[in-house]
């Protein structure tokens, strides 16, 4: 099954299986501990299988470039899965890294399960500061395996998790408005700016509201991908030689 309120009909990053079941039985782990580091410093399975699939599916033979766009691709999961209640319900649920399974082998929505009917975040703080706590339990442990397991910059990551938020921000803010859903949309777009008030997303980059838009000041390195180029956000104006 897959739920979490309304916010699954905006598309499969918003939602999340929930129900019963063995999620250890169907491959996934505890997603907190797919995001710790081996004794040696190396990536756990999980998170190290992730990165080969993307590096594999992308054709490129450079494991820090993967390691970025899979911790985007990632972080755009946890911003719309928090991001989307928040919208449409008021409400931010409260998605604990130690009761989270994933399998990084799945697509979106399957590759994250809620075992039963996920809780809701009831500590004060309001709607933005919600956000935050829900996203960043993922995406601290995250930022500090790949950072740490590939080497790539704090700065170059936490730009990606920028540029995630705001890609979710802009489905989610397109499909309250073809839907007449302007109030919710309007609170998408509130409590994602919240967030660049703050580290670690102050000073990656400039966001814009009408309509939703970013430019970031660092590269997710998606122009060594053969055949890449740059994204929307990216602050290079051309590809380095």
């Amino acid at each position: 099954m897959v739920t979490v309120g309304r916010a699954a009909e905006v598309g499969p990053f918003f939602a999340l299986r929930t129900g019963s079941g063995d999620p250890a039985a169907e491959g996934y782990e505890r997603i907190g501990a797919a995001c710790r580091l081996t004794g040696g410093g190396a990536a756990a399975p999980p998170l190290r299988g992730r990165v080969e699939a993307v590096a594999a599916s992308l054709g490129t033979d450079e494991p820090r470039v993967a390691a970025s766009l899979a911790f985007q691709g990632l972080a755009a999961r946890v911003w719309s899965l928090a991001l989307g209640p928040a919208a449409l319900s008021g409400a931010v649920y409260d998605l604990r890294p130690d009761r989270l399974w994933w399998n990084p082998a799945r697509t979106a929505p399957d590759d994250l399960w809620w075992p039963g009917t996920p809780p809701v975040k009831g500590e004060p703080g309001g709607l933005a500061g919600q956000l935050a706590d829900s996203a960043y339990a993922h995406l601290t442990p995250l930022h500090h395996a790949v950072s740490r397991a590939y080497r790539v910059p704090d700065r170059l990551l936490w730009g990606n998790a920028a540029s995630a938020l705001v890609g979710s921000l802009r489905v989610l803010h397109d499909w309250c408005r073809a839907r007449g859903l302007d109030e919710a949309g309007e609170r998408a777009v509130a409590v994602a700016r919240a967030q660049f008030a703050y580290p670690p997303l102050r000073g990656t980059g400039q966001l814009t509201t009408a309509p939703p838009a970013f430019r970031r000041r660092s590269c997710c390195l998606y122009y060594r991908v053969p055949g890449g180029g740059l994204c929307g956000d990216c602050v290079l104006r051309r590809p380095p030689e």
